[in-house]
């Protein structure tokens, strides 16, 4: 494992560690999966299905550990094929599988309208429904289903923590059809397998009166049942929904850019930590929105507590373990930019997402990243930043090169173009992608546009592929 780069001061470092426990420390095994082939398509193809519009109703149980409900999504095919089939992603089936005969998957599917489902695969995170008839280019369908979700006895992403309990990838959401055919693959517990096109979502979650219930979008509570409150939410171009579900505080202020925060924090989270993570929080929305375009979405939500790993990042809501020294809210502040906004397939390029977020991460703390690329230490000679995760999933330990090397390439760009040409690549290439989906190509492609020097040596030196 390389050494920290040079930019990691000692607040540095301590943001540092905390973003990397999450993705370092050892977690449940991956599935031995294997992606399913990839139909033969041409490059031009468009990613389809697209204009997803989702409906979906939610009721808990008596403490948020399962939810039960209805779910709709409607899409149209922007593809030049006839669309025969659609794919569900049940991502939260993707650290306990199949399960077992004593313990089911935690997420399940019944009930289908509007297509044949066939049998789970890819270790029951894909379901494929074949459509009545061929979808023709720019036509609309819609499926409907069933869903039963159990929160699993996990402090993870899709898990729990004492009362309160965490929904990431929870929502079944449909794959990915592009130019390399469908997006069927495995997930990875270090790392995200997650690619999904920008969508609207309508949720109505109905929950006990003494839950509070941060969600993805803009949420309004309404009376329910006696002892009951109907949480809605509406998203729209957002990638995924997510929500938690606890005894949680909360607080309220707005940026002055005008962006609504909303705090929630289990009791026992570190107060001094709290206080950080709201401050900074509440600066890096602001920020960030001047230096890659206003922030969209008027809302996000921060939820902290004390033993939750690291940080992870959904549309307008983020998840952060939070000790009295704050956690990493700067870096998935960012994300709501570097793959929320502007898009990626997280599995197939998660340096565009994760180096980018802490690229802008750096900058907001005012890390010295001059020599940082002094101390990056290739670990072998296949390692590139560009690798997929596929690649980081057998090489777990190389991992953290995404975090460390990434930044520090992205900052020695600037130093590279100039930083006024890279405040403006950055801004432009977020503008230019704004809602849709980036590739490495395609940064490389901007970048070049900037500046008169050849940058292919610099491609090749800093191993972006």
């Amino acid at each position: 494992m390389s050494s920290l780069p040079a930019w990691s001061s000692t607040a540095g470092r301590r943001l540092f560690v905390a973003l990397l426990a999450l993705l370092l420390a050892a977690a449940a095994t991956m599935a031995d999966a294997v992606t399913a082939p990839k139909a033969e398509a041409s490059t031009s193809e468009a990613a389809t299905p697209d204009r997803l519009d989702y409906d979906v109703t939610l009721r808990a149980d008596t403490d948020g550990s399962r939810w039960t409900g209805r779910q709709r999504v409607s899409f149209r095919n922007a593809s030049d094929r006839p669309l025969r089939e659609v794919y569900v992603r049940l991502w939260g089936n993707g650290e306990d599988a199949c399960g077992t005969p004593d313990k089911l998957s935690p997420v399940e599917v019944s009930e289908v309208r509007g297509g044949t489902p066939g049998p789970l695969t890819v270790n029951c995170t894909a379901l494929r429904i074949t459509l009545p008839k061929p979808l023709a280019r720019g036509e609309r369908a819609a499926i409907a289903f069933d869903v039963s979700i159990t929160v699993p006895e996990r402090n993870n992403r899709f898990g729990r923590e004492g009362a309160f309990r965490f929904l990431g990838n929870a929502l079944p959401v449909l794959a990915v059809h592009d130019a390399k055919g469908w997006h069927l693959d495995p997930y990875v517990s270090t790392g995200e397998s997650f690619y999904a096109l920008a969508s609207d979502f309508r949720v109505r979650i109905d929950h006990p009166s003494t839950l509070k219930i941060p969600a993805t979008g803009r949420t309004w509570t309404r009376p329910g049942e006696p002892g009951r409150t109907v949480t809605h939410s509406v998203a729209h171009q957002v990638r995924d929904f997510a929500w938690a579900a606890g005894p949680f505080r909360t607080a309220t202020e707005t940026s002055p850019g005008g962006v609504r925060v909303k705090s929630y924090w289990a009791p026992d989270t570190p107060a001094a930590g709290v206080r950080l993570n709201r401050r900074d929080g509440v600066a890096a929305v602001d920020r960030f929105g001047k230096e890659f375009g206003r922030y969209p979405y008027g809302e996000i939500d921060l939820v902290m507590t004390k033993e939750f790993g690291g940080g992870m990042e959904y549309p307008g809501l983020v998840i952060l373990g939070t000790t009295e020294e704050g956690g990493a809210v700067v870096h998935e502040v960012a994300h709501q930019w570097w793959y929320g906004i502007v898009g990626n397939d997280e599995y197939g390029s998660p340096w565009l997402d994760e180096s980018f977020a802490q690229y802008a991460n750096a900058r907001f703390y005012g890390w010295d990243t001059f020599d940082c690329w002094s101390e990056t230490d290739w670990p072998s000679d296949r390692t590139a930043l560009t690798n997929s995760m596929a690649y980081w999933a057998e090489h777990r330990g190389e991992y953290h090169v995404i975090y460390t090397a990434g930044p520090c390439a992205l900052a020695r760009l600037e130093r590279t173009v100039g930083a006024d040409a890279m405040a403006r690549l950055l801004k432009q290439y977020a503008r230019d992608h704004w809602y849709g989906v980036s590739t490495t190509a395609d940064f490389k492609k901007a970048a070049q546009s900037v500046t008169d020097q050849d940058l292919d040596p610099f491609w090749e030196e800093h191993r972006i592929r």
